[in-house]
């Protein structure tokens, strides 16, 4: 049987003639979509100051959700979607991260540290602070690390790809602050926070996850404090391709707050809640009633209730003890009835 073929990346595909009408086109490119991003700069560096004491001694993504760093949560959602090599920034308690990951990587996945010094440089600063760091010719995630989400990450990558956009926004249309303006017919965004366009009303909600091609990083001035938002209000003034996707589907959180971080624990109780690390000591008398987290070498003494509370490593609930609600950090110790209290 005459063979026709046409060139692919990896080599050549042959179609059978009586299947490929057009002698003439022997050979066709073919466009295949590229490889998604291997390299992802996640945000490290934030204070966390309304958590309050619950980040008095690490930073907001080392706090633990059901007792694995909030972080690890992120870079296992990235790994997922094809991440290799991870780049975090660093400014609060930074010593934190050698002593979560003394070898400088996680599952496989090196891990690269941008210590930020004397100030935090916020989104856009921190980014070209690291940008020797990263990748000078392949776009990269950037990602929040204080939020956690399992929403699909490749429909991201396919609109980015396919709108050959500077920068995607990844956005939902619930879950949090609607501030973002974005054009679903030209798949752009058109304002953020009002800046632009006052008189309408943004619909969705930033997620803190987006891709970020090269040029961008030529957009932020070195050595200076400044935020991603800024510069994407340039990006739709002069009409630079700033896109968004919607996506819906999957979980989303941010946990900004003690609420929202003991509601987060609520929402992922059917993974197995109570969750009591192997390190653990709690007592056969001890209950433990809804989203409770009991953390390595913490110990819960006999006839101790805890209700919705979350128990951090080192931790020591005495006998009788009643919490509901609470939040005890590493080391610290409690006794008596407590509703909606943290420790430290």
């Amino acid at each position: 049987m005459l063979l026709r073929f046409f060139r692919l990346q990896s080599g050549f595909r042959f179609i059978p003639h009586k299947l490929w009408p057009y002698p003439w086109t022997n050979l066709l490119p073919v466009k295949r979509m590229s490889s998604p991003p291997t390299t992802a700069f996640v945000l490290g560096a934030g204070l966390g100051t309304r958590l309050k004491v619950l980040t008095a001694k690490i930073p907001k993504p080392l706090i633990p959700v059901c007792n694995e760093p909030l972080i690890t949560r992120a870079l296992g959602h990235l790994q997922a979607g094809g991440v290799h090599r991870f780049v975090i920034n660093t400014h609060w308690k930074a010593e934190a991260y050698q002593r979560v990951f003394p070898s400088a990587a996680w599952s496989g996945c090196s891990l690269n540290f941008s210590h930020e010094s004397p100030e935090v440089l916020e989104t856009a600063g921190g980014l070209k602070f690291a940008e020797s760091l990263l990748p000078k010719n392949e776009t990269i995630w950037v990602y929040n690390g204080d939020i956690l989400s399992d929403l699909p990450l490749q429909r991201a990558w396919e609109a980015h790809v396919a709108a050959r956009n500077e920068v995607t926004l990844v956005l939902r249309t619930k879950d949090g602050p609607l501030q973002v303006l974005f054009d679903s017919a030209s798949g752009r965004v058109a304002d953020i926070g009002r800046r632009l366009f006052a008189e309408q009303t943004p619909a969705h909600l930033f997620t803190g996850i987006y891709l970020v091609a090269p040029s961008f990083l030529r957009r932020i001035p070195p050595a200076t404090k400044i935020s991603v938002i800024p510069l994407f209000i340039e990006m739709i003034r002069e009409g630079a391709k700033l896109g968004g996707v919607v996506i819906d589907e999957g979980h989303w959180w941010d946990l900004g707050t003690r609420e929202q971080y003991l509601a987060v624990h609520q929402s992922l109780a059917h993974e197995d809640a109570p969750w009591i690390d192997a390190q653990a000591s709690v007592s056969s008398s001890a209950r433990l009633v809804g989203a409770c987290a009991i953390g390595a070498n913490a110990d819960v003494a006999a006839g101790a209730v805890l209700e919705d509370t979350l128990v951090w490593p080192n931790a020591r609930i005495a006998a009788g003890t009643h919490l509901i609600r609470c939040i005890v950090t590493e080391g610290a110790s409690v006794s008596g009835v407590h509703t909606d209290i943290d420790f430290s």
